[in-house]
């Protein structure tokens, strides 16, 4: 690890996948990290013990992020451990592939109530609660742009987060504070390799001009990057982060 530095870092659904390594990657920039997790207490702690044996320092905090007291409480726990935030990175989320034909009440509220409402709480906590100088990262998907059928109500949610980003970006004027998102492509993850056959995966893998997937890794440095003082001129935008898949 680096030598800390006096900044801080909450990452929501970080005890898996993109939000594990993000919280990985945050922490060897030299951040102290709040891992944040919602049903994955295990997985959670086990991400604060790899930090802690590199040299850095972490926390892991339970909150369903789409239950605005329970996100504020998430911020609490984070001031009381470090002090303001400096970062916070609204990476929880889910996915459900299916026909909006076919959808019910249930699949659209599970996917926007995380996807969407999880990320406005986050934002509307930030006004106050972050640092001048703070960043935010929220995340959309490659799928905005791929109009992908089965993928309806998932890419939905997402391009309402990539819109309510650039407008939460102009509407934070004055208090310098950035707001960007990330659009992953198909990375080699948990969450992608479910209920997928060999044939499936073999055929995505295909897709982008690199073909191959793109590693969680990849995903976590293009989020150090956005956080960084390289990115400082960087605001209200969305990143693609797909090997060129679109």
């Amino acid at each position: 690890m680096k030598s800390l530095a006096q900044k801080n870092a909450i990452v929501t659904g970080a005890a898996k996948g993109i939000g594990r390594a993000i919280a990985l990657k945050l922490a060897t920039d030299g951040f102290n990290v709040v891992v944040n997790y919602a049903n994955s207490k295990a997985e959670a702690h086990q991400v604060v013990a790899e930090i802690e044996q590199a040299g850095g320092r972490a926390i892991a905090v339970q909150a369903d992020i789409s239950i605005m007291s329970e996100f504020s409480e998430l911020f609490s726990i984070s001031e009381q451990a470090y002090g303001k935030i400096d970062v916070l990175v609204n990476n929880a989320g889910v996915s459900q592939i299916g026909l909006i034909a076919d959808s019910t009440d249930e699949i659209f509220d599970y996917l926007f109530n995380t996807n969407v409402r999880g990320t406005v709480n986050g934002l509307k906590l930030s006004v106050e609660r972050l640092n001048k100088g703070g960043k935010i990262i929220n995340f959309s998907s490659t799928a905005v742009a791929a109009s992908t059928p089965g993928m309806g109500l998932y890419a939905g949610s997402k391009a309402a987060v990539e819109a309510i980003t650039r407008i939460f970006a102009k509407e934070l004027k004055g208090k310098d504070i950035s707001v960007n998102a990330i659009a992953p492509g198909l990375i080699r993850s948990e969450m992608f390799f479910e209920g997928k056959t060999e044939e499936q995966i073999e055929l995505a893998s295909k897709a982008s001009p690199l073909q191959r997937l793109g590693e969680i890794e990849e995903i976590a440095n293009a989020v150090s990057f956005l956080v960084s003082e390289n990115a400082s001129w960087i605001n209200g935008q969305s990143l693609r982060v797909n090997g060129g898949v679109i």
